[in-house]
């Protein structure tokens, strides 16, 4: 095809460009995707990140788990293994390469498997198997421990070493049974029967308690332990059972319905066997603890002892009534004290209330009255003759100076009051007209006139 011209040519993406562009693509559309395969070419890397490929008869997908996703992982990763991985498809853009960046992992059937552990879980639990108040407690010390187990597995030989080791006297049985596989649920569920039927019967031993249990493996591998029957073995067997199934991460439907979870096989091997060395130590503390106490217990009783009987030398008859004597004369001594100063505050009652009568009679009262009076009769008729000759002189004085303002003092002094025909004061000549009359009056007489 003949290169277009230069005015028809389209812009050319650089190998960054469209890797990123089929990068935004494929997330875009394959965003949380399942798939299942097999896991090859497993690379840990020092980072803490996982590199793998998962594959099938006919393709290969690269695959990256990073540090902190692969930390929730049920199982570790593992070539071989067929898995059902949840993640999202992307492209690393430094090799061109498209690959599954996985957020979660689980082995093939994993999802069914869990259904149906949920769906039983919670069937169970509605029925009250695993009411908390239905469990058994665990013996402090036990004689005979029955292990429902494989009989060759790993799991037997360490709870029996365990076992051995911390409590050697422990009588050990082993019901023999399949824990995977066909048939395994149901070997389990018979040999709980069989233990808690047999147990003290017959000359069979009393069984404690019981472990049931297995090594770790994959969910289908520890599948037998989440079986209906067993569940119900458990919860009908009379003796208390402990669970041991797997690792700590596993979980089975069996760890709820038995009176007690362990972790692990050796872990309820531990659970179960008081330790000797901590028995031991546990009785020589006891020892001294009890020997110390009985002879506190004497030294108190001893001095108890002593106590009673300096007592009892002190409640001599003749001692005792000697003290009664004693107190009685200080009790009558005390009395006669009483009586004497209880007369003494009478007498002197007595003659300060007389002292109170006295001043309060009224003769006396009438005579107080008289004399106060005739010191008081001089000073009323003294401030009475002063107050008489202040007023006679205030009086006079006002006289002086209200013959000073008087009008009559003004006409003497030549003035006069005219007043017109209306009898007002005439102050002003405009006033009056001609032909009004007017009225003066002197100092001595009064002058009719006309105005000119």
């Amino acid at each position: 095809m003949p290169p277009l011209s230069s005015g028809q040519e389209p812009p050319v993406p650089t190998v960054t460009e469209i890797t990123r562009q089929i990068r935004e693509s494929l997330e875009g559309r394959f965003a949380d995707v399942w798939v299942e395969g097999e896991i090859s070419n497993y690379r840990p890397h020092s980072s803490g990140h996982h590199y793998f490929t998962l594959k099938d008869d006919r393709a290969q997908l690269s695959c990256v788990m990073f540090r902190n996703q692969a930390r929730a992982l049920p199982e570790p990763i593992r070539d071989g293994r067929q898995v059902q991985a949840r993640g999202d498809i992307s492209v690393y853009e430094a090799r061109g390469q498209y690959q599954l960046v996985v957020r979660w992992m689980q082995p093939r059937g994993f999802g069914a498997l869990q259904a149906r552990f949920e769906a039983l879980k919670r069937q169970l639990e509605a029925e009250g198997l695993f009411d908390p108040d239905r469990k058994k407690p665990l013996p402090f010390f036990p004689r005979t421990v029955a292990l429902v187990t494989s009989p060759t597995g790993a799991a037997i030989r360490d709870m029996l070493n365990i076992l051995g080791r911390r409590s050697p006297w422990l009588r050990i049985l082993v019901w023999p049974v399949k824990v995977q596989g066909d048939g395994a649920g149901r070997e389990i569920a018979e040999a709980l029967r069989g233990l808690g039927e047999l147990s003290g019967k017959d000359g069979f031993p009393r069984i404690d308690v019981v472990i049931a249990g297995r090594g770790g493996g994959s969910i289908e591998d520890l599948w037998s332990f989440n079986e209906e029957v067993v569940a119900r073995a458990i919860h009908a067997c009379p003796l208390p059972v402990i669970s041991a199934v797997g690792h700590e991460i596993d979980f089975t439907i069996a760890d709820f319905v038995a009176d007690l979870r362990a972790p692990t096989p050796s872990a309820a091997a531990e659970l179960v066997a008081p330790d000797r060395a901590d028995l031991m130590r546990q009785l020589d503390q006891l020892h001294r603890s009890l020997s110390l106490r009985v002879g506190q217990s004497m030294s108190v009783r001893r001095t108890h002892v002593d106590f009673l009987w300096r007592t009892l030398a002190s409640r001599e008859p003749m001692r005792v009534i000697g003290e009664h004597l004693q107190q009685c004369d200080e009790f009558r001594d005390r009395l006669e004290e009483e009586v004497d100063a209880a007369l003494r505050r009478s007498q002197e009652s007595l003659a300060q209330q007389r002292r109170i009568l006295d001043l309060k009679h009224p003769g006396a009262a009438i005579g107080r009255g008289q004399e106060s009076l005739s010191a008081l009769l001089p000073r009323l008729e003294r401030r009475l003759g002063d107050t008489l000759a202040k007023r006679a002189e205030r009086l006079a004085s006002t006289r002086q100076i209200l013959e000073l303002l008087s009008p009559q003092m003004a006409f003497q002094r030549g003035f006069s009051l005219t007043t017109d025909a209306a009898g007002r004061v005439v102050t002003d000549a405009s006033m009056v007209a001609a032909g009004d009359r007017l009225h003066t009056r002197l100092a001595k007489g009064e002058i009719e006139s006309v105005v000119a």
